[in-house]
């Protein structure tokens, strides 16, 4: 981690990261913390207490709350949001939050602590919406081995581990893509991409390997100078050099995770959101100011990439 806060303190400005749940301690601790070490400038959205250093920003009296009332309004009417709902909406907390990054008053979201990660994610995809030529937002996982000599200094990146069920193989692809840009931003190395479960479509009757080969094959097609390896099993993404590691299910990414962290001694870090037009992440409602801090600082290396 200390690579990547001397990243954030080399940026030109710490980048603005909005907490939507600003009444919740674990929230104040990690944004005073971010703050005081230098790594963001935090906002908190909520009324602000009585000494607070911390800036906070209140959707009921906040005068931005009328702009951000009508992007979403702009963003949302072909699917018969009305103006009055629009208004409405602007001022729910997760939606002020990601209004605030799609507007660009703030560069990136962490929310979830105090709501669930369908409301959390459903707020982003309203409201900041996905990236250019971007169909699928998915989640990754940083997984950090005690192994230092594989993937990018015992780096990996596993996805997708938290958003898509059953992706089918054009999903695959555009999983696949943000992954290798997530080894680049956060990781500053060049991906090295593994779709894992991957068979020749002539010798396997198993749908999961058929479509990790056809989504190979669209890769090549899309990204040519990307490096990626069909591969049958983890063990042979690790010893192709892989640093990305793509899961044909949500299921085989769980299981894939959480056995590297049992069993390898890995740290598991996220999920995170990839895909999005802006930076949001969502947060365990179990997690601590120690988890909101690192997903803090993971959604500020985002947005400085991004920036």
């Amino acid at each position: 981690m200390a690579v990547q806060k001397e990243r954030l303190r080399r940026l030109s400005r710490p980048r603005r990261i909005v907490f939507p749940e600003g009444g919740d301690p674990r929230i104040v601790a990690a944004a005073e913390r971010l703050a005081r070490e230098a790594l963001a400038e935090p906002i908190l959205v909520g009324k602000a207490p009585v000494g607070s250093k911390l800036a906070y920003v209140d959707p009921e009296t906040s005068p931005q709350t009328a702009k951000y009332a009508a992007l979403y309004y702009q963003r949302r009417r072909h699917r018969g949001v009305t103006e009055r709902e629009a208004a409405l909406v602007a001022r729910r907390p997760l939606y002020f939050a990601a209004l605030m990054v799609a507007a660009g008053d703030a560069d990136g979201t962490v929310g979830g602590a105090a709501n669930s990660t369908a409301e959390t994610v459903r707020a982003a995809l309203h409201a900041i919406g996905t990236a250019p030529g971007v169909r699928t937002v998915s989640g990754f996982f940083v997984m950090a081995l005690p192994q230092r000599e594989v993937g990018v200094r015992g780096l990996f990146i596993f996805a997708d581990c938290a958003v898509v069920v059953d992706p089918t193989a054009e999903e695959l692809v555009e999983i696949a893509l943000a992954a290798a840009a997530t080894v680049r931003n956060l990781l500053s190395a060049e991906p090295k991409v593994a779709l894992l479960g991957c068979s020749s479509e002539a010798v396997s009757d198993d749908e999961q390997a058929r479509k990790a080969a056809r989504a190979w094959r669209q890769l090549g097609e899309r990204a040519s100078e990307l490096p990626v390896v069909c591969a049958a099993d983890s063990a042979e993404a690790i010893d192709w050099g892989a640093n990305a590691l793509i899961f044909p299910c949500l299921n085989a990414g769980n299981i894939g995770y959480k056995l590297v962290e049992r069993l390898a001694g890995a740290a598991a870090f996220g999920p995170f959101l990839q895909g999005l037009a802006r930076p949001a992440n969502d947060l365990s409602r179990a997690c601590t100011a120690e988890d909101v801090y690192g997903v803090s600082i993971v959604t500020a290396l985002q947005a400085g990439a991004a920036g």
